[in-house]
């Protein structure tokens, strides 16, 4: 015999739990398309080549690859940003461009399991492809707050940086070839802090004791203080060099035209902020719950402007996030922002007499609007009530011989044992929506 199990990283999800994910993507997608976001999918398994055009080492080493039954290298897709760039690679005149789109879906990746990280999970993604505004960049930013604001979540932060920046920085330490090896450490910094990064900066690269200082400094002066106050700091910069003062003005930039769109608490400029994938080239973003900052990042994103390269000679531009909705899910519910203990139906209803009239009774209240679950047995009244019990409804109605006949109901409140007997269907739907 089997013993049943999952793998480690991986997880079933109970009807109340998954019923709680499945109200969040409800509400994620009506943000989306309030911004007209079109939905697409793509599959689950690429050819292997396609994903590893574009993942990082680190990334490729989390792959799943294998070789299928027809001798093919092929690998489940880690994110939905590489699967999209060939999707745009291939149906570009089809779809249009500019295009927006937004794709939700399973993604998978090797790395260790831990609390809200898991090693299959969603992703909501949403991008803007095909132009280099900085109008798309705001308008990605704007969706990230309206979609968590619509979720409940009133304490977060989106933590805004642009790569150009530390490139900039990069050239004035005639370090530029090292650029992305840099940041992928300083982008660890929130989790291991200042000193391992310094130690990783010592250890893996070759910039100085004195360039890591200068880094390091640069960072922690360029942290407290409003956007606008740390644009100002910025200023001293600006004019290092040209890939320095364009990054500082797309901030800038970028900055003015959010001030009236999001308040201001809920964005901040955060220079720690790089993104580990290699291929985001400008403005990225993350995004954290204020409460719960060992969690991590529930959406994130950035600028791609060379994704499509390796799959088209048109290098389209991009920009996109994606929201972490299981480690978001897991965050709501440490913070009691969302029940997952309702029950998909509105009530039970409990036929003691006929089958037939029962389900009558139970579809004329659907035809109204109300979600009924039918107990499928007449039986004792004990079981079914015992059923509703364990189930947690707070209403059941009941079908029996005398509500047959006068071609009624009866509804019972099973927190206050209170029972209205024979009502008609308009006083059992307002009752139970009151």
């Amino acid at each position: 015999m089997v013993t049943p199990r999952t793998l480690s990283g991986f997880k079933d999800r109970l009807p109340k739990e998954a019923y709680a994910k499945s109200k969040m993507l409800q509400s994620i997608v009506q943000s989306f398309e309030k911004f007209g976001f079109a939905p697409i999918e793509t599959p689950h398994l690429e050819y292997a080549e396609i994903l590893k055009k574009q993942g990082s080492d680190e990334i490729q080493k989390e792959m799943y690859h294998f070789l299928d039954h027809g001798e093919r290298e092929v690998a489940l897709r880690f994110d939905l940003t590489v699967p999209l760039a060939r999707f745009i690679a291939q149906y570009k005149n089809e779809v249009g461009i500019p295009f927006k789109r937004y794709c939700i879906g399973n993604v998978f990746r090797g790395e260790r399991a831990q609390k809200g990280r898991y090693r299959e999970f969603t992703q909501c993604d949403f991008d803007f492809i095909g132009t280099d505004s900085i109008g798309a960049d705001v308008e990605i930013l704007q969706v990230i707050y309206q979609s968590l604001f619509d979720l409940g979540l009133r304490d977060f932060t989106i933590h805004i940086n642009n790569r150009k920046i530390f490139n900039g920085l990069m050239e004035s330490l005639n370090a530029s070839n090292h650029t992305i090896e840099v940041l992928r450490i300083i982008d660890k910094i929130e989790k291991i802090g200042k000193e391992s990064v310094k130690q990783e900066l010592q250890n893996k690269t070759p910039l100085n004791l004195d360039s890591i200082a200068m880094l390091l400094d640069f960072i922690a002066k360029i942290q407290k203080g409003s956007a606008l106050e740390l644009l100002k700091e910025l200023e001293a910069f600006r004019e290092l060099n040209h890939t320095l003062k364009s990054g500082i003005d797309e901030l800038s930039t970028l900055c003015k035209i959010l001030d009236p769109l999001i308040p201001a608490k809920f964005y901040k400029i955060n220079l720690s902020i790089a993104r580990g994938l290699g291929y985001y080239t400008g403005i990225v973003y993350e995004t954290t719950l204020n409460a719960l900052p060992s969690l991590g990042s529930v959406c994130s994103g950035g600028r791609y402007d060379n994704l499509t390269q390796n799959f088209s000679k048109d290098s389209l531009s991009g920009v996109g996030a994606s929201i972490g909705l299981d480690r978001l899910l897991s965050g709501l519910e440490e913070l009691n922002l969302i029940q997952s203990d309702k029950n998909v139906a509105d009530t039970l209803l409990i036929p003691l007499h006929s089958l037939e009239y029962g389900y009558k009774v139970a579809q004329s209240l659907r035809d109204k609007g109300l979600k009924i679950e039918v107990f499928p047995e007449i039986t004792k009244p004990k079981k079914s009530f015992n059923y509703a019990n364990n189930k947690g409804y707070k209403f059941v109605v009941i079908t029996g011989e005398e509500e047959e006949q006068q071609n009624t109901c009866t509804l019972k409140n099973m927190e206050s044992g209170e029972q209205f007997n024979h009502l008609q269907l308009e006083a059992v739907i307002n009752a139970i929506k009151s």
